[in-house]
């Protein structure tokens, strides 16, 4: 008996072990109950939710998300569950129809937290708090005098203050320092960096970097310091192109000089169902992890339509500044620890099981046809033909398959809101089945009270399926659309071969554009194609679906690129080729 008690007393102890260890995943793009955009005007093609601009803080063993126009922030204890504090920062006199907080920058100062948005005025309020979890701020300088688009703020080790600012496709991004008491300017403010797209490849304008009716924008700046050294980050070209992302500059100095690091953008994710890593902000977790927090891209009912993601991301050895979107939109393992983001231990090597497969629904309205919602582009979406309960779509992942995940991407069609709205909510349930015929309930959100329009659920216990069906109960606002029904996990069938025959032609005339071709591998959904400026700093990767080739315009002139690829489908990812080395 007292050898039974030992082993049920054993047995418990590591079933709660492991729960305590087992890591949470997420899903970009994060689900945030986004407000809907406050501008009739850029609802004039239909109501939808926008947002961009983030800023990520940790506070008192908390993190807080302020992003543009939502009337509040959220924070989290993990990372992954987000709650919403309603709240206008905007005072009356300050106040621009429809605006809130735009593009703000964040900072902590000992036990208080400041936040402020964009203004070319020298009137707005900076404003503090030091239990931001509720509706506690109050001014800390009701007439900021900077005056500053897109701010980003700093405090060095020292305790000296400075913000770096600006938005334009002619101007400079700036750099000031301010009081650390009073909040006032100290001095005048600096030219910091600007563009140069001529050299740089990835900051010219248009969805691939193509576009030269308009020169590139720099915007969104943010510093970090790391071993002495100081990173001042920006985003461009452009939010509205699926080259969106963040550069950085290295200086000795808070104010300079600044020397434009090699391996540039070092946020970037050009491919995949979300596009877009730009205008973003930087940090550290509880563990010591650093992570990047940006603007992803719908850019469909308006330009500035917007979600938001965030990627595991470091300093080298060398000091290189360095995100991790591979695979980004595909669940990753939230931090429990110290990790290894170079080599993204973050990914769960759960892939996407549903990609173009058959797709039956109750309904179609007009040409928002069912396998826009299984196609990997969240500007693509179906739509039944009304939001009452009862209408579904079904997806076939043509062999029983084991399910991990599924990722619920809700698309605005016909919603009536503007701004801010609380108190809505989805409410839908999951249903999966072997033959088509027996289904069995594998997620039920009947009772659900919360908004969840990127609605990411990870199953307790995995599933074996080949058939999944998900019904509606309640939309908030709208017709029954998604962009994206995204189931994850693994497949029973094998991984792809090595890609074969793969070539980069650079071009002479203009060596910042290149042409990437490869065989086609059979059993291949899709490549992912890694590239860099050193065999070891192969950071930036490209996710292309159902296609041989890409033209990728994002490089920088004389430089030597280093390149490799590999192939993937529901089954696993092959191993790389060879790296590639193109003058």
């Amino acid at each position: 008996m007292k050898i039974r008690i030992l082993a049920i007393v054993f047995v418990l102890s590591a079933l709660y072990a492991s729960a305590q260890t087992r890591r949470l995943t997420y899903c970009n793009p994060l689900n945030l109950d986004y407000g809907y955009t406050p501008f009739a005007n850029f609802a004039a093609w239909g109501k939808h939710r926008a947002t961009a601009d983030p800023t990520m803080t940790l506070f008192k063993g908390n993190y807080y998300l302020f992003s543009t126009n939502q009337f509040g922030y959220w924070w989290s204890p993990d990372m992954l569950n987000w709650k919403f504090v309603s709240r206008k920062f905007v005072r009356p006199y300050n106040e621009v129809k429809g605006d809130e907080l735009c593009a703000p920058g964040t900072l902590v100062l000992g036990d208080t937290l400041l936040v402020i948005g964009s203004t070319y005025n020298k009137d707005f309020t900076l404003w503090m708090s030091t239990d931001p979890r509720t509706d506690t701020w109050k001014a800390a300088k009701d007439y900021f005098k900077v005056g500053a688009w897109d701010p980003g703020l700093f405090a060095d080790d020292d305790g000296r203050v400075y913000i770096y600012h600006g938005s334009s496709n002619t101007l400079p991004m700036y750099g000031q320092e301010i009081d650390r008491k009073t909040f006032d300017p100290i001095g005048p403010k600096k030219e910091m960096i600007k563009l140069n797209w001529e050299q740089h490849g990835w900051e010219r304008f248009g969805e691939n970097n193509d576009n030269v009716f308009l020169t590139g924008f720099m915007e969104g700046g943010w510093m970090n310091k790391h071993n002495g050294k100081y990173y001042l980050q920006y985003a461009a070209p452009g939010t509205e192109g699926r080259g969106y992302g963040d550069g950085v500059y290295v200086g000795d100095k808070p104010l300079g000089p600044f020397t434009y690091q090699k391996h540039n953008p070092f946020s970037y994710k050009p491919g995949g169902f979300a596009k877009g890593a730009g205008h973003g902000a930087t940090w550290a977790d509880k563990f010591g992890n650093y992570w990047h927090i940006s603007t992803m891209v719908i850019d469909v009912k308006n330009n500035f339509e917007r979600r938001i993601g965030f990627w595991p991301a470091g300093f080298d050895p060398d000091g290189t500044l360095f995100t991790n979107t591979s695979y980004g939109d595909y669940p990753h393992y939230l931090p429990n620890g110290k990790e290894d983001h170079v080599n993204n231990d973050n990914f769960t090597g759960w892939m996407l099981l549903n990609y173009n497969k058959p797709v039956q629904v109750s309904s179609t309205l007009g040409a928002y046809v069912p396998n826009l919602a299984v196609d990997e582009d969240i500007k693509t979406y179906w739509s039944a033909k009304t939001a009452n309960p009862g209408e579904w779509l079904q997806t076939d992942l043509g062999d029983v398959s084991t399910v991990r995940a599924i990722q619920i991407n809700y698309a605005d069609q016909d919603a009536t809101f503007m701004g801010k709205s609380l108190g809505v909510y989805h409410q839908y349930k999951i249903t999966a089945s072997n033959d088509g015929k027996t289904w069995r309930t594998i997620v039920d959100k009947s009772n659900n009270k919360t908004d969840v329009p990127h609605d990411y659920v990870e199953l307790k216990t995995p599933v074996k399926a080949r058939y999944l069906k998900i019904t509606n109960l309640h939309m908030p606002t709208g017709k029954f659309a998604l962009s994206g029904f995204r189931v994850f996990g693994k497949g029973a069938g094998v991984v792809p071969d090595t890609v074969k025959n793969f070539i980069v032609l650079r071009g002479k005339a203009e060596n910042r554009n290149s042409w990437l071709r490869w065989q086609q591998t059979d059993g291949a959904v899709g490549y992912t194609i890694y590239m860099g400026i050193a065999p070891d700093k192969l950071y930036n990767n490209i996710l292309v679906y159902n296609a041989n080739e890409y033209y990728f315009n994002g490089m920088e002139k004389d430089t030597p690129y280093y390149f490799q690829i590999e192939a993937f489908n529901e089954n696993g990812i092959s191993k790389r080729t060879k790296v590639m080395k193109v003058e």
